[in-house]
């Protein structure tokens, strides 16, 4: 049994720019890669996404793309950084996307994101780690997807400017601890949900 996991790494950077979202969520895929498990991370800016509650904006909308990655996932990770303490503004576009796009069911007529676990991982230089995982978790869930236990891995610096995860957070015994339970837990989830998938009575669409 191979599965797949999709980290969304929602970084204002484009994939030729350095990422300290990326640099935590690769300590996870290492983790699963180790567990046997096939990673792929995405960069959500190098995607045309466009504004609006619809799952297929029209020309040029690449949500689609990534819809149909998401849905091949058995584990879908958002990578979010910190911006003024909160969750960035393609965190938040990518969570209101996936909401214009659960109206899709299952074959069993379920929510299209049930069977799939979820978790986040965020990155900053300051205060705002568990408030911008907060609305992850909570999106993700409310949409159909499954939550394991501790299923968020964080680092954030000292208060104001200063150094971000690549330069000053690798070592971190907490955030280290913490992305190490989360992957554990989310392969785990994802072996049990493999085998004895959510039954569809009292949850169809």
């Amino acid at each position: 049994m191979t599965l797949k996991a999709l980290y969304l790494n929602t970084s204002l950077k484009t994939s030729d720019e350095k990422s300290n979202t990326s640099g935590l969520i690769q300590e996870s895929a290492k983790i699963l890669e180790n567990e046997g498990v096939k990673t792929e991370e995405i960069r959500a800016a190098d995607y045309n996404i466009p504004f609006g509650m619809e799952p297929d904006m029209g020309e040029g909308d690449e949500w689609p793309k990534l819809f149909e990655k998401i849905k091949e996932a058995d584990i879908f990770v958002i990578g979010s950084p910190v911006w003024e303490g909160q969750l960035s503004s393609i965190t938040k576009l990518v969570l209101e996307k996936l909401d214009a796009s659960s109206s899709e069911t299952n074959e069993k007529g379920q929510p299209v994101y049930y069977n799939t676990v979820a978790g986040a991982i965020v990155t900053g230089n300051e205060d705002g780690g568990k408030q911008t995982a907060m609305p992850v978790i909570f999106v993700l869930q409310h949409l159909g997807f499954t939550i394991p236990p501790n299923a968020e891995a964080y680092w954030v610096g000292e208060a104001g400017p200063g150094p971000s995860y690549l330069e000053a957070g690798q070592n971190s015994e907490f955030t280290q601890k913490n992305v190490t339970m989360m992957s554990h837990n989310l392969v785990h989830m994802s072996r049990i949900l493999k085998e004895n998938p959510i039954p569809a009575k009292g949850n169809t669409q």
